[in-house]
């Protein structure tokens, strides 16, 4: 695309448009945009709705926007509300806000510290939770790393490498009778695997360490072991 031959689309108060090719699209007030639109740099800083699918090297959500089709982008960052209906495909996705996806989403690297929700498959090369997400089928990451605060679930997850840690104890219990501070699946499989927190049916690894506040139905283990006193694991066996 050559940013410098195409023209911008900009919408301040209430207004609508055509889709098209644009250098950049922004949305400053309550902006529809009908059909697809493909761009350098989209910014929502209003209340967007976007009739279509949308592609981008760059995003930027501050306001509320709403893609009724599919989202295809290098990089998005999501302070506001965002609300993609189909497959998201992306290269870095960071949500400090809240961010919906009614289909799959793929990827590099997601980082949420707001809330997620995506109906279908995450599948990314790093995952990164320090907020709270539901995941209604498969999160598929080379690394998962989960800091738990609030509650977050997924059918299952997988990954090489899969950590989630709670808060510590002092703070904790001082939030524990206002959000649930929890992870829960129903199979957590990788080959190192680090739980606190976590209600798991199945946990399949190599090694395998289940810290305090897990509630696990079964423990499959090729290589290591280790049970907090504080952790409930029905069955475990090496495999």
């Amino acid at each position: 695309m050559n940013a410098n031959k195409l023209g911008d689309l900009q919408i301040n108060g209430i207004g609508s448009s055509n889709g098209g090719t644009f250098n950049k699209v922004q949305l400053n007030g309550k902006g529809t945009v009908n059909g697809d639109a493909e761009c350098t740099i989209f910014e929502c800083n209003g209340a967007g709705v976007m009739n279509g699918n949308v592609k981008a090297e760059k995003a930027t959500v501050s306001g509320s926007a709403k893609i009724n089709g599919q989202l295809t982008v290098d990089e998005i960052n999501v302070n506001g509300s965002a609300s993609i209906q189909e497959n998201v495909q992306m290269g870095k996705m960071t949500v400090a806000g809240k961010a919906t996806v009614g289909g799959n989403l793929k990827g590099e690297e997601m980082t949420v510290n707001g809330k997620v929700t995506i109906d279908g498959d995450c599948e990314v090369e790093s995952f990164k939770g320090e907020g709270a997400f539901m995941i209604g089928g498969l999160l598929n990451a080379e690394t998962v790393r989960i800091k738990l605060s609030g509650e977050s679930k997924a059918k299952e997850i997988g990954g090489q490498q899969i950590i989630a840690t709670q808060e510590k104890q002092a703070l904790l219990k001082l939030i524990k009778s206002f959000f649930p501070n929890k992870l829960e699946a129903e199979v957590i499989e990788g080959d190192e695997i680090e739980l606190e927190g976590t209600t798991a049916q199945v946990v399949r690894g190599n090694q395998v360490v289940i810290g305090p506040n897990c509630e696990i139905g079964l423990v499959e283990y090729s290589g290591t072991f280790f049970q907090d006193k504080n952790a409930v694991v029905k069955e475990s066996r090496k495999i």
